[in-house]
């Protein structure tokens, strides 16, 4: 039989056994080439450089009216 709990458990006590399940924010930094923010260790969403080379092929904005 599985185990099952005596009392309940408050909510203070949830709240601080789920403490390290909160979004973790990630490590924005300036893209060098062209002066965006990205997620470091990523290529830039902007200009698609990734260490100095073009890691991504970025389209342009689309100009359809």
């Amino acid at each position: 039989m599985p185990a099952v709990p005596k009392k309940k458990h408050s909510k203070a006590r949830q709240g601080k056994r789920r403490q390290h399940l909160r979004v973790q924010i990630g490590h924005i930094v300036e893209c060098p080439q062209c002066r965006s923010p990205r997620l470091a260790h990523h290529a830039c969403p902007s200009c698609g450089t990734y260490h100095g080379r073009q890691a991504v092929a970025v389209e342009g904005p689309s100009l359809s009216d």
